[in-house]
């Protein structure tokens, strides 16, 4: 594909794309039609039957894509994702791509979808960055459905002795709405319910989205769902949903959503497209189904875990590979030259200037994610995702401070090239792939406390040198450890911008505290949420939301999305 000198927007490009139908990549697969429902012309759900029937096939390679702590603008992660399956894909190789669906609060607020960008994309781009199969509708509506089975349990007796001061599950809402992170509900009287105190969190930080991801099949979704704790009783005993017997009506409200959804890039590379959770807030990887089915359908799969290798990175090798039982054949870094000026200490409005000195000192950052995967017994590779004011001096600094550190590295250029463009970086992966034997180790062991595996992650991962736990936080850690929680993995809930609790803190910050304010059980997803900082789980707007450029033209076509 030819570099254009005028650059096209994403949706331009995504419009102007010859899509295949979802027949032809699906017959790429090798999945027939009893295998595959289609939702549209270019959309698909895949049959769970298809991890059974392809049982005896063997695994392909699988890829995991993290990146450094990102500018708010992203880093090209799901970009440089997508486009390395295209370039495996032109060498030859049957590649399938695994990611997370879009949330609709980053959407209309300020990052943008996560459907890559630039001629790297998974089309259709406007569907799947809007509704696309409604997964993520199924599963606000799952958990805001026990949100009122708790809340008429309450009103109708409370034969379980709920405490309504206690009730932990919140509802839900995909959109950034700070307005609902606190509310009152019940008020107008016994007719309008129990009033209590009740909040918001944004979908994709729900338990059910952690849950649809990491759930095996139809029967572990629903022992998963039972497990869940909402919240607990006036003698301090918790209160599962198994208790309230309501997992069957939530599961068969999810059971079509736990089907991936399979679609295609620019190039019709297949990409399996599921469940889309935070990684700064939840456990930020697509569902381990997709990925399982991606490693039997692929030579590859390349898939990615949300934010840098200090979250997504984290929590897919600590987590998801427990929860699935994979195994990394190795790992792609993704870094930026103006994220490596941001955190060397250049404002955000100025990373367009050339700098030299701040690529340097920013270069920090970079090194500790690549000790983090070191960490893990990790081969990698970084891809240094080329924007078009990058320069050559800032370009040639790079690849010389990656040479002293005697970091394999390749510039990235799919965004404007396509697959043409991560040529170079498919064939090094390839080579490390085959010249290094992965000695994958997860951080911790599930023996370990929880507060042993908190300072592990904080240390290991953050370089943080000391944890400090909030009088709440310290009585939860003997009270999870006495209901006998304290073999679960921990799950933290973090800034994205920082490898400490503090946005500020950029770079690689030294001699830090992780302030641990709160600690959550998430049972039914598996693993115990640590909550740092100021982090929220339920975001605002910006000023300036991406929505106010938003629009859709008279035949119906979307404008302004990215």
């Amino acid at each position: 594909m030819k570099s254009n000198t005028v650059f096209k927007t994403d949706i331009e490009i995504a419009m102007e794309a010859e899509l295949k139908p979802i027949d032809q990549i699906a017959e790429k697969l090798g999945i027939t039609e009893e295998e595959w429902e289609p939702y549209g012309r270019y959309k698909a759900k895949i049959s769970l039957d298809v991890l059974k029937n392809k049982a005896d096939l063997p695994d392909g390679r699988l890829i995991l894509v993290t990146s450094i702590n990102p500018t708010k603008a992203g880093e090209g992660k799901s970009t440089v994702t997508v486009g390395l399956g295209d370039a495996l894909s032109q060498l030859g190789k049957k590649a399938v791509i695994a990611m997370r669906e879009p949330s609709l609060g980053p959407v209309m607020g300020v990052k943008g979808g996560a459907t890559g960008g630039g001629y790297a994309q998974v089309l259709p781009m406007d569907e799947i960055n809007l509704h696309f199969t409604g997964d993520i509708h199924a599963i606000t509506t799952a958990n805001n459905a026990l949100a009122a089975f708790i809340d008429n349990h309450l009103h109708q007796g409370n034969d379980l002795n709920i405490d309504p001061r206690k009730i932990i599950w919140k509802r839900v809402l995909d959109m950034n709405d700070r307005a609902l992170r606190q509310i009152v509900i019940g008020l107008g009287g016994p007719k309008q319910g129990v009033v209590r105190e009740d909040g918001f969190d944004i979908t994709v930080a729900s338990e059910i989205m952690a849950i649809l991801c990491l759930a095996k099949d139809l029967d572990d979704l629903k022992e998963r769902l039972g497990k869940i704790i909402i919240g607990y009783t006036y003698e301090d005993k918790p209160v599962s949903v198994s208790d309230l017997k309501v997992e069957g009506a939530l599961t068969l409200l999810l059971k079509e959503a736990l089907k991936p959804n399979l679609v295609q890039t620019v190039e019709h590379t297949p990409s399996i497209i599921h469940g889309g959770p935070f990684a700064n807030i939840a456990h930020g990887c697509n569902s381990v189904i997709a990925t399982k089915m991606a490693l039997k359908l692929g030579d590859y799969c390349v898939t990615e875990a949300g934010f840098g290798a200090d979250l997504g990175g984290e929590k897919f090798l600590n987590i998801k590979t427990a929860a699935g039982d994979l195994k990394p054949d190795a790992v792609v870094i993704v870094a930026t030259l103006r994220a490596l000026k941001l955190h060397g200490g250049v404002p955000a409005e100025d990373l367009k200037e050339e700098n030299l000195a701040a690529i340097e000192e920013g270069f920090s950052n970079l090194v500790k994610h690549c000790e983090t995967i070191s960490a893990f017994g990790l081969p990698f590779v970084i891809a240094m995702n080329k924007f078009s004011g990058d320069t050559e001096k800032e370009i040639a600094l790079f690849l010389q401070l990656c040479e002293k550190h005697q970091y394999t590295c390749s510039l990235t250029e799919v965004w404007e090239k396509g697959g043409a463009g991560g040529l170079d970086l498919a064939q090094k992966l390839e080579k490390l792939i085959e010249e290094t034997s992965s000695s994958f180790k997860r951080l911790y062991n599930n023996t370990d406390l929880i507060s042993e595996k908190i300072s592990k992650i904080t240390r290991i991962v953050y370089g943080a040198n000391r944890v400090e736990y909030s009088k709440e936080a310290r009585r939860q850690l003997m009270q999870f450890e006495d209901e006998g929680w304290g073999k679960l993995p921990v799950c933290m809930a973090k800034t994205q911008y920082s490898l400490s609790d503090d946005p500020s803190q950029i770079g690689r910050p030294e001699e830090f505290t992780i302030h641990i304010r709160k600690l959550k059980p998430s049972i039914g997803a598996g693993f115990i949420v640590a909550l740092t900082g100021d982090v929220m789980t339920m975001p605002g707007l910006p000023k300036k939301p991406a929505a106010l450029q938003m629009d859709v033209d008279a035949k119906g076509n979307a404008a302004g999305l990215f």
